[in-house]
């Protein structure tokens, strides 16, 4: 019985199979080369449309993974400029802050500091150049006796960078006797060397005040005010004659009353002996009506040693102070008799009931002064050829004044 049960598990168990002991150097019989896998895995028949598939798929993940790396650069860059604006911002608001504060009074300081040497080169910019004259007071005649000099250093006016200046003087209150010098042409150093008397009681010369100013000549628009010099006469010592050279100082606006202005020609023929006066036209007139308009016309005379010679007068304008004419007047003067002979030239309103009230009037000749004098040299410096020109119109007693003077 034991020798059935024996064979019987005997029977029951696997077979044992030994397994053969490989030698060094040589492999198993169920393991492969890897070499050959690959060369038989390439052997394997593919089709040519995965190729394909798998070129493009990797060119895809190629390209993903740069545009990825190439926005995360981006990004960082714009990162690092917003945290440059926000330093420069707090830098900002933190250098504003400061300035509220402890910087605002010292920043005050230097502006106000600039401000003032701005204004003292501006001031020593401004310097309008310095006159010459002389006061002398007789006390035997109750004059006092004006000298107009020279004048230095002025400041050039015209384009070409000169002036044509000449000197217009009165004493204030009265500013209706009114002397003028004569223009000298294109120079900043002119030489004058004129006279002028006052007539003014000594008991009055107190409450005077002396006033210069130099003016620059411009034959067709304004003259220009160059600069002036104010002398009170309370604080001047007539004992003794004064001479000085004084600085010339922003010169103020007149405040005198504008009669208006009228521009006219001049032409002399010295082979014929005639003289022609042209009568262009008149603006700014003074208001005659009571409508608040003139009605103006021009009176012409010739006139020698205070004498009237000869009369012309243009039409009359009605309903206006801007009065245009172009009228042309001739009068015979031999050559020997130009040089003594003036023409005054009247504006006047026409009244058809009381007497035509004249509005103003200019004087022109060789021993006139300022710019009518000026016109009348320039006229026979260029024979027969008219010179034009404006004149500003002076009260009449006042041109006929230094008519009766001229006798």
């Amino acid at each position: 019985m034991m020798n059935h049960q024996t064979a019987r598990s005997n029977s029951s168990s696997p077979p044992v199979v030994s397994k053969p002991t490989t030698p060094p150097g040589q492999k198993q019989p169920g393991s492969q080369n890897p070499s050959k896998f690959m060369h038989e895995l390439q052997n394997i028949h593919k089709p040519s449309w995965t190729a394909a598939a798998l070129c493009f798929v990797s060119l895809c993940l190629v390209l993903s993974c740069v545009i990825c790396v190439w926005k995360k650069c981006i990004k960082k860059d714009k990162d690092k400029e917003k945290e440059k604006k926000k330093g420069k911002e707090k830098s900002k608001g933190d250098f504003d802050t400061e300035m509220d504060g402890s910087y605002n009074e010292p920043l005050k300081e230097e502006i106000k500091k600039e401000t003032a040497l701005s204004e003292n080169e501006l001031k020593e910019d401004e310097k309008l150049g310095r006159l010459h004259f002389t006061l002398d007071y007789n006390f035997t005649e109750n004059t006092l006796v004006v000298g107009v000099l020279e004048a230095s250093e002025l400041p050039a006016m015209d384009v070409g960078g000169s002036s044509d200046p000449y000197v217009k003087l009165y004493l204030l209150p009265d500013k209706k006797k009114r002397f003028e010098t004569k223009v000298h042409r294109k120079t900043l150093e002119p030489t004058f060397n004129e006279t002028f008397t006052f007539k003014v009681p000594y008991t009055e010369m107190g409450g005077r005040t002396l006033v210069m100013t130099v003016y620059d000549f411009d034959r067709f628009s304004k003259h220009d005010a160059i600069g002036a010099v104010k002398i009170p006469m309370r604080g001047v010592d007539f004992s003794q004659s004064m001479q000085e050279w004084r600085d010339l100082q922003k010169a103020e606006k007149e405040e005198s009353e504008r009669l208006g202005d009228i521009c006219l020609s001049l032409r002399y023929v010295p082979t014929a002996g005639k003289l022609t006066v042209v009568i262009l036209e008149a603006k700014n007139l003074k208001k005659m009506d009571v409508g608040g308009l003139s009605d103006p016309y021009v009176k012409i005379h010739l006139m020698q040693n205070g004498k009237r010679l000869k009369k012309k007068k243009t039409t009359i304008k009605k309903n206006t102070l801007n009065p245009y004419y172009n009228e042309s007047f001739s009068f015979e003067v031999p050559c020997e008799q130009i040089e003594k002979v003036q023409v005054a030239v009247t504006v006047l309103d026409y009244d058809k009931i009381g007497k035509n009230d004249a509005i103003g009037k200019v004087l022109l000749g060789g021993n006139s002064s300022g710019t009518e004098q000026r016109h009348w040299s320039d006229m026979l410096a260029n024979p027969r050829r008219p010179i034009a020109q404006w004149h500003s119109l002076k009260p009449e007693d006042e041109v006929n004044l230094l008519i009766s003077n001229k006798k």
